[in-house]
């Protein structure tokens, strides 16, 4: 990824994260969001995954599963991944199928982004796949 295609990503980041009602921006003072081109060999290894297939991760203990009684860890980080989060929402490039859906293109990740961005806030307070399907953050 070029530093042209990385800030244009960042400024969308910023849009979106701009746009998130103040008291769920507030919810990201305690997780870090980490923006990277892919994740790492070992992350892919243990996620058993490709580059383009991995939008974010969630790394931490969720709030749900903590205990006073626990030692002391390092603290939660959301990694999102430029690169799978484009490839998720069908790059930059705008297309229209045959049918009329619009597959792509700057506002396709936009929405991507939030999409994942939200998806890992779920994770950090505790929510699974499935919590996070039906609500439309699968």
């Amino acid at each position: 990824m070029d530093d042209a295609q990385r800030a244009r990503f960042d400024d969308l980041f910023e849009s979106v994260f701009d746009g998130l009602p103040g008291t769920v921006r507030a919810r990201f003072d305690d997780v870090p969001v980490v923006l990277d081109d892919a994740p790492d060999a070992a992350t892919l290894a243990a996620c058993q995954c490709e580059a383009d297939d991995l939008c974010g991760l969630h790394t931490g203990v969720p709030l749900t599963e903590r205990s006073v009684d626990d030692q002391p860890m390092l603290p939660d980080v959301i990694h999102l991944f430029r690169q799978g989060i484009i490839a998720m929402a069908g790059g930059w490039t705008m297309q229209v199928d045959d049918e009329g859906h619009v597959h792509g293109g700057p506002g396709s990740v936009r929405e991507e982004i939030r999409i994942t961005l939200l998806h890992e806030l779920g994770h950090h307070f505790g929510l699974d796949e499935d919590d996070l399907e039906r609500l439309g953050y699968g």
